[in-house]
This record gives C-alpha cells, sequence and structure tokens, in this order.
C-alpha cells in the first residue's frame, strides 16, 4: 500500500472557486435557478442541465430531485452549482448527522442514506467504465461495505492553540484553502481516536514540552493519528524528536493472523474493519492463478508496496519476493515485515526506486504474479509500457481512483489483458471515494 501522501482521503472539502479565468457569480447578483438532477457523477454530486444546455455539477444533489441550486462556477462549456433547497426531495435522502456537514465538507455524501450509497457509486463506475474505457463492469461487480460510522482509523488534524499557548482542540484542513474546522467530535473517527484528540493529544503540544511551544503559531503544524484497531493510538508530526517517535509513532496491526509494522507518519489503510475482505480477495486472486497456470509460484512483485502490506501476506506462497516502493520510512517497516512473517524459505527484496523505474529495467521473463497499488494519478506510462512487455499474464490491479483505472485499464485492454473479476471497496463511507480491485489476465 502506498504512502499517506498518495491516497487518503483527507476530510477537507473543495474549494469551488473560480479559476483559470471562470466567472463565480456572487450569491447577491445570481439568483437560484431550479434544476431537476438527472444522475450521480464521479465525485460524489448531482448533474443537471441549465435552460442553456450547459452541465450543471450540483454539489448536495441526488438523482431524480428537483432543488433550487446556486451557480458558484461558470465556465462556457459546464457549471457548478449548490443546493439552496430541495423542493422534490430523493426518497434515499436523509438529515446529516454531523453538525458541521456543509462547513468542513469531508463527508460530502452524509444527505444519502448510508445503506444506499454503494447503489450509488455502484452506478456512477458502470457509467465511468463505459464512457472511459468502452467496456462493462462485469454483472457480478459487488461493493463491500461495513460499518458507516466510527470506522476512520487515521486521520490529520490541525491543532488549535489558546492565548496562553495551550492546545484547546483540533480541526480539519480545507482542501485548497488554509481556513480551518475546529470540531469537538468527528463521527467517522473511531472512538478511540476522538477519545485521544479530546484528551491525551493536547498535552503533545502543551508549552514547553519537547520544544513544540515553537509551533504554536504556524498553520503548517498538523497531528496524524492512528488507531491500530484495538485502541492503541499512535501520532505522528514534523519534527517529532526520534526518541518520541519511537515510543509513540509506530505501531503494529494485526490483520489476518499477520502481525503488521507501520507508523503515523506514513500510509496505511484508513479502515480496518473492511480491510481483510481486500485481503481474503487479494489472497483469493493470487491463489486462483497459481492453480489456473496464469502465474507461477517463482516470483511476486508488488509494485507501490508501502510498508510491504501485501508481500507479507503473500510471502510463504512465493519462492522469491520482490517489493519496490521509494519511500524510506515505508521501506524500514518492509524490512521488519518480510523478515517477520515468512518460513524463511523466500528470498526476499525490498528495492528503494520509483516503481516505474525498476519495472522498466526488469521487464519480467517469467510469468510472475504481478501487483500494483499505485496513486490516484494511476500507473505511469513507463510502467504500463513494461507490463505490456513483459511475460506477466496475471495482473492484480488496487486502485484507489476508479477513472484512472479505468484510464489504465484501456491500455492493458488493447494489449490483451482481460477483466476477470472487479470488486469495490467502500473504505470511507460518507464520502464518493471508492477504493476498487481488478484481476487483469491473458
Amino acid at each position: 500500500m502506498s504512502r499517506l501522501s498518495k491516497k487518503t482521503p483527507v476530510l477537507q472539502r473543495k474549494n469551488r472557486s473560480g479559476k483559470n479565468g471562470a466567472v463565480a457569480p456572487s450569491r447577491s447578483h445570481c439568483a437560484p435557478v431550479e434544476l431537476r438532477i438527472e444522475k450521480m457523477v464521479q465525485g460524489g454530486d448531482g448533474m443537471a442541465r441549465l435552460p442553456d444546455g450547459r452541465v450543471c455539477f450540483v454539489q448536495g444533489a441526488l438523482p431524480g430531485e428537483l432543488c433550487r441550486v446556486e451557480l458558484t462556477f461558470q465556465k462556457k462549456d459546464f457549471t457548478r452549482g449548490r443546493v439552496v433547497s430541495v423542493v422534490e426531495p430523493s426518497p434515499d435522502r436523509v438529515a446529516p448527522r454531523c453538525p458541521l456537514y456543509g462547513k468542513c465538507g469531508g463527508c460530502s455524501l452524509q444527505h444519502l442514506d448510508s445503506q444506499k450509497q454503494a447503489e450509488y457509486m455502484a452506478r456512477v463506475e458502470r457509467e465511468n467504465f463505459r464512457r472511459l474505457a468502452h467496456a462493462e463492469l462485469p454483472d457480478d461487480f459487488v461493493i463491500h461495505v461495513g460499518s458507516a460510522w466510527g470506522y476512520r482509523n487515521r486521520a490529520r488534524v490541525v491543532p488549535q492553540f489558546g492565548r496562553s499557548g495551550e492546545c484547546s482542540g483540533f480541526a480539519f484542513r480545507e482542501q485548497e484553502s488554509n481556513a480551518l474546522i475546529p470540531f469537538e467530535n468527528c463521527p467517522v473517527l473511531t472512538p478511540a481516536l476522538n477519545a485521544f484528540l479530546q484528551g491525551p493529544a493536547r498535552k503533545i503540544f502543551a508549552p514547553g514540552l519537547s520544544g513544540q511551544g515553537r509551533f504554536s503559531r504556524s498553520r503548517d503544524l498538523s497531528l496524524n493519528v492512528f488507531d491500530n484497531g484495538k485502541g492503541e493510538v499512535s501520532y505522528y508530526y514534523r519534527g517529532m524528536p526520534g526518541k518520541e517517535f519511537e515510543k509513540n509513532a509506530v505501531s503494529v496491526v494485526e490483520i489476518a493472523g499477520r502481525k503488521i509494522e507501520s507508523d503515523a507518519s506514513v500510509f496505511f489503510q484508513s479502515n480496518l474493519g473492511l480491510l481483510p475482505e481486500l485481503v481474503k480477495s487479494v489472497r483469493s486472486a493470487v491463489d486462483e492463478g497459481l492453480s489456473n497456470g496464469n502465474a507461477c509460484n517463482d516470483w511476486l512483485i508488488d509494485l507501490f508496496s508501502g510498508v510491504g502490506f501485501f508481500a507479507a501476506l503473500l510471502q510463504d506462497k512465493f519462492k522469491r519476493v520482490t517489493t519496490v516502493e521509494r519511500d524510506e520510512g515505508c521501506l524500514k517497516h518492509a524490512d521488519v515485515n518480510l523478515s517477520v512473517s515468512g518460513s524463511g524459505n523466500t528470498a526476499v527484496e525490498n528495492v528503494s526506486a520509483p516503481a516505474e523505474e525498476w519495472l522498466a529495467d526488469h521487464v519480467v521473463n517469467i510469468p510472475a504474479t504481478l501487483i500494483v497499488d499505485p496513486p490516484r494519478t494511476g500507473l505511469p506510462g513507463e510502467a504500463l509500457d513494461a507490463i505490456v512487455r513483459s511475460s506477466v499474464k496475471r495482473l492484480i490491479y488496487v486502485s484507489c481512483d476508479p477513472v484512472t483505472l479505468a484510464r489504465d485499464y484501456a491500455k492493458l485492454a488493447m494489449a490483451g489483458f482481460k477483466l476477470e473479476r472487479a470488486e469495490g471497496f467502500a473504505f470511507y463511507p460518507q464520502t464518493p471515494h471508492l477504493e476498487m480491485l481488478f484481476i487483469l489476465t491473458r
């Protein structure tokens, strides 16, 4: 799994202000328009059409609804808006649970019934793949779901300070903005994280302790917190002293019978309750490939491997394992995770390199099992070319962005890969973010 900066959806809101010469009408000069919402699109907005034919992406709207919409962004070919009022609501609309909904904006789907969110996202992704990849998702495409609230095991927050320099609480930072949204209790965070932020975390920034007081006026200061699933919270902030890091940043998570080491400064999946479902699906895909001959047990390659999560869980099935990750913080944990998780009969190599460069220089000449877990930008062109040139017959693609997955799939399909199985994982309920798993063979 990749680093925190790559793929963790932050609890933030999008900046809808005009850019690149676009006109952002002021509220006082732009009367709301009444629009019928046609469908939901990628990102969770509703889509409607203005009387002049332009598409309007409406924040906070659901398909079928008749809404009064304030336009917030206009260009010649499309516009954006937000719901002012709902004239005819969808039966799937619910009252947002969080009092900061619409202010913090992190959980932008709270107006949609939690039990319906996966169903809506499945429709969005089916349309995405028709439009972007000119392909159909399998009939049995399913989105795995878990708890809708209190599920999130990690977060990045900004400390707030009082006049005397004491830490008075925490806030989320708006996306593409320096504005801060203070909060007392976040309904998607685990109970352990909320309790930690309401008490012990405030002492981390107490004036005079380890010199943290010098950060009290810095808007760049943030705190990463992580609950390992057992209520044990680790944390990290930039400039953290080494001894404090070793004592308070490092954590161990137990998944599928394995103990995986990580720390709060690097990426680890934020929904530990649903993570075993992804592990189960990846293991199943590996076993199928080994049994049907699409792959052999000579070599497992894990690209964008993070702390070596998948490789550590699959190590015992292969004679050789190579992980590729350029984040040195992740590699330190990969060395630990792969040295202790296996039976000792597997040759392990943890490589520090950009995944695309390594793959381009090591074109596989045996039917290896290849797992890729790239950032939101998807696979770099060099990596796609190397996969096409290789003898890999089975590719396990874990994606945090369905749009770039569709783009990459279209290129792989042209090279002879076929989609054997597709699954979704709703790791971030109340948001439109979705992770997907593709099993590709040729």
